[in-house]
């Protein structure tokens, strides 16, 4: 389990790499130095064990003077001792330099590796269905502190923790609630799904669906799981109730050319996956129905096999559809009848045009002028003037695009003190608000009216210290801002009147997710 698992190595060696999956020949210096030092946590195949997997895919976020200094002095949260006093400078640095090497080809991680990684703690049913706490689980947050790889369960009407925990390193796609609050699920870069059990405070089980995840998805009734994975160029679908792989589905097009997977996302209403592809231009649909609806031209396969289960032949069709370019990064919107989606320079370089993909008619219908590299994913909608509006922050544009959803005209584009990362807003509230998460002014955070499309207020929670990820109360009373920081907080503010009414010390919190926000689909925050 998480709470008791080896940490040794944890960070300080996830730079000493494999030499014998070298695409180039390193040092035979540096492959004993990895023998020695660093298999027997991340195995001969860098895949990983109890440590993270030491693939450069995985380590994305890591520069290489951060390296050399990890491996040196070691880090906070890590139980390894530095290495300054075992290796020398050119030791540490060939070791850092094969982080940077990639592999020869892509590894097998398939059904057998996936059910031979399966942990399962609690068994389902074992544990108590009341919760050890008392708190309106509707209004509980569950902050992500990547300072130390921790979590936090906070009570979202006292904004006091309920609880602490460990997760698995590098968490990516947000947490995803599920059964009414009741579970989250966690995806790490590594691909460890952790299944949390609110109620009772401990993991239930945890699998490795991927070697480099994306993200995962919950199905709107509770249960299946897909998850998109960067390596292998898979698909994991996975029962919700104890994590046990159904399906791995390979992701190539009808000649063969396979893909990284973007991002997965949940479309209720049509009881569908839906799946960005970043190599191959299509958009699939994926369905969970008991009796999928026609139009699905897809495959049949056993569900628990082993499992007498009356639901053995479950259908999960794909809807394949073809797409003008390839899409990063998408954005559902609340009827879950469209894609709108767009390119981060990916293979034909078409980032400057999003476009919006028809999942009934099965084709793109209309283009719109998204020259900034948009984060769809974290874009928002609101009633502007009698009509729906999408509106998003830009990666490499210091403003936020405001697009008419019947015209997909762009009716505003709002300046900024620099390129944003989150946007979020609540129904019940007048205002958005956006980060300014890239370049100088990173600590200021804008807060806009959504009726006149201006920014009336700028907040700077702490000066020279990233601000970022807001998100609401379920009521939509208060926002609560991210200090990015190791000696960083989490900070609340009455969203009408902008004041601040507490600050919780966290080490450097990014997402915190409100579940009756996240569950019911708010338009003021991502899916």
């Amino acid at each position: 389990m998480i709470q008791s698992r080896c940490r040794c190595c944890l960070l300080a060696s996830i730079f000493c790499l494999s030499i014998a999956a070298a695409d180039s020949i390193a040092a035979p210096e540096a492959s004993a130095l990895y023998a020695q030092y660093c298999a027997e946590c991340h195995s001969a195949n860098r895949l990983g064990a109890v440590g993270p997997a030491l693939l450069p895919q995985n380590l994305q976020r890591l520069r290489k003077e951060a390296a050399i200094s990890v491996i040196a002095n070691s880090r906070p949260a890590s139980q390894m001792p530095p290495f300054k006093d075992i290796l020398t400078g050119p030791q540490i640095e060939s070791l850092v330099e094969l982080i940077y090497t990639p592999l020869k080809s892509v590894p097998a991680w398939g059904m057998a590796e996936i059910l031979g990684s399966l942990q399962v703690y609690h068994k389902p049913g074992e544990l108590p269905d009341k919760p050890l706490f008392d708190a309106d689980i509707d209004n509980l947050f569950v902050v992500v502190e990547l300072g130390d790889h921790h979590a936090t369960l906070l009570n979202g009407d006292t904004f006091e923790p309920i609880h602490r925990f460990a997760t698995r390193f590098a968490l990516h796609g947000g947490p995803k609630w599920a059964d009414n609050g009741r579970y989250i699920y966690f995806a790490s870069r590594d691909g460890w799904i952790s299944k949390f059990d609110v109620f009772n405070l401990t993991y239930v089980a945890e699998v490795r669906a991927g070697i480099n995840t994306r993200n995962l998805a919950v199905s709107h009734d509770g249960r299946f799981l897909l998850v998109a994975n960067y390596l292998p160029h898979t698909l994991t679908l996975l029962d919700a109730t104890d994590l046990r792989p159904i399906k791995v589905i390979e992701v190539k097009d009808g000649k063969g050319h396979s893909s990284r997977v973007s991002a997965v996302y949940t479309a209720d209403a049509r009881d569908s996956f839906v799946v960005a592809l970043k190599d191959i231009p299509e958009v699939w649909e994926i369905n969970y129905a008991d009796d999928p609806p026609a139009g699905f031209a897809g495959w049949v396969h056993d569900y628990r096999e082993d499992s007498g289960d009356a639901d053995k032949n479950r259908r999960f069709p794909i809807s394949r559809i073809g797409i003008k370019g390839y899409l990063d990064d998408f954005f559902l919107t609340q009827e879950y009848d469209r894609v709108i989606g767009t390119s981060r320079g990916g293979p034909d370089e078409q980032g400057a045009a999003g476009q919006v993909v028809d999942l009934d008619l099965k084709r793109s219908v209309a283009t719109i002028a998204l020259p900034g590299m948009p984060h769809l994913s974290s874009a928002i909608t609101w009633q502007y003037q009698g009509r729906t509006v999408l509106a998003t922050p830009n990666i490499k544009k210091p403003e936020v695009t405001v697009v008419d959803m019947k015209n997909w005209e762009v009716i505003k584009r709002i300046p900024t003190k620099g390129p944003g990362f989150f946007m979020r807003s609540h129904e019940r509230s007048r205002y958005a608000w956006v980060d300014v998460f890239f370049g100088p002014n990173r600590d200021l955070m804008h807060v806009i009216d959504k009726q006149t499309l201006e920014i009336v207020e700028t907040l700077n929670p702490a000066p020279g210290k990233t601000s970022a990820h807001v998100e609401f109360t379920k009521d939509g009373r208060y926002a609560l801002v991210s200090v990015w920081d190791d000696d960083g907080a989490l900070v609340v503010y009455d969203a009408d009147t902008l004041k601040e009414v507490k600050r919780l010390p966290m080490k450097k919190p990014s997402g915190k997710y409100n579940a009756h926000n996240k569950l019911t689909r708010s338009s003021g925050t991502s899916h």
